[in-house]
């Protein structure tokens, strides 16, 4: 059974109904649970749990520290290429944006590596449009290793893939795979996504089965709030995603984002917004849920937002991301660039600054968390 069978057995307007349908008195007895289940987390996201945010985000610092000590990591995403045969409604990238395309070719990747390194940053995630002609698995080869050499941590934001594919990948020294569903509502997915291998929505929602089957070490979820009409009902689907893959594919490590819809080239107003208050309710009912995963918080947000929230329950954050290929040595050089960019950042300090900041708050920023000598395994 892969987790598209899954899907199918859950209704989305009756879960909607539940979430909504939750109590204090549910929120009450979902606090008190060291392992909260399904039917506690429909609590935890509900409207009712907005009384009880302090509670929540207390309980949730608590066991971040308790798992994962005073400890942030730190990653930067590179853009190899934003060439992409879909056509998506939120996306910067989508094919019909008459924008400049680029793919990096050998020099330019390694010399955005080098200016990444500058910069402090050992844990890098590739991030591509998705175009398999050009910047599919033959590209992969040619610059996956020249890329694992700068750093102690390489993840992919690609296409999805078969496990073949990402077994291959493995063996050339990639650690972990984010692909985010976007949204677990079918209507909404069809709506957002008009042309392009992307609307296969199952081809999409079963990769992280593949990924694990190919025992890549990290698979990371996420949930893009706005494409749906409800972001409490996509970020539990999320969680029944997450919890399935827990049980089916235990040697993996799990992450999950919620990043909120932000402007880009061409791109929709969101069909529903969440507040800060919702977006810390959400993520505070996540980690009470999931102690053990990695919740990640990108440069989408802005910084007062990133200050007050990391020390709660975020683990994992990118920093100064640039959402186009060349970003960084372009920035470095101070040079003109009108490459098409994904979606434009919120928060755009300098990694001195981010770490300054989770330095004064008491946290450890991890700049790297493996090393070639304790091997790939």
């Amino acid at each position: 059974m892969t987790f598209s069978t899954h899907l199918d057995t859950l209704n989305w307007d009756e879960i909607c109904l539940s979430i909504y349908g939750k109590t204090d008195h549910d929120v009450k007895i979902a606090l008190t649970k060291d392992k909260p289940d399904m039917n506690d987390l429909m609590a935890l996201l509900s409207p009712a749990a907005s009384q009880y945010l302090e509670a929540m985000a207390v309980k949730a610092q608590r066991i971040t520290r308790q798992r994962f000590g005073n400890t942030v990591g730190l990653f930067i995403p590179m853009y190899l290429s934003n060439l992409c045969a879909n056509e998506c409604t939120y996306c910067g990238f989508s094919l019909s944006n008459p924008m400049t395309r680029k793919t990096l070719t050998h020099n330019e990747i390694v010399a955005e590596c080098q200016t990444i390194n500058r910069l402090g940053f050992s844990q890098v995630l590739l991030v591509t449009g998705e175009y398999p002609s050009q910047v599919g698995m033959p590209y992969f080869k040619t610059h996956i290793k020249t890329v694992r050499e700068h750093v102690s941590s390489l993840l992919m934001e690609v296409q999805p893939l078969s496990t073949d594919d990402y077994a291959q990948l493995k063996s050339w020294g990639l650690d972990g795979v984010m692909l985010y569903q976007e949204t677990y509502h079918k209507p909404s997915y069809a709506y957002h996504h008009l042309k392009g291998k992307k609307r296969n929505f199952n081809w999409r929602l079963d990769a992280p089965d593949r990924i694990g089957q190919a025992k890549i070490d990290k698979i990371g979820l996420g949930v893009l709030v706005g494409l749906s009409d409800n972001f409490r009902t996509d970020c539990y689907m999320m969680a029944e995603h997450l919890r399935y893959l827990q049980k089916t594919h235990w040697q993996s490590r799990f992450s999950v984002a919620v990043p909120r819809l932000r402007p880009c080239a061409g791109g929709i107003s969101p069909h529903c917004t969440m507040s800060d208050k919702e977006l810390v309710q959400v993520l505070c009912a996540l980690r009470l849920f999931a102690p053990e995963v990695d919740i990640v918080l990108s440069t989408r947000e802005s910084p007062t937002f990133r200050d007050h929230v990391i020390p709660l329950m975020v683990t994992q954050m990118s920093a100064y991301s640039q959402t186009k290929p060349g970003g960084y040595s372009a920035a470095d050089n101070q040079t003109a660039d009108d490459t098409l960019e994904q979606f434009s950042i919120d928060d755009d300090r300098h990694p001195k600054a981010v770490v300054r900041k989770l330095t004064e708050q008491g946290l450890q920023p991890i700049w790297k968390d493996w090393d070639s000598y304790l091997g790939r395994e």
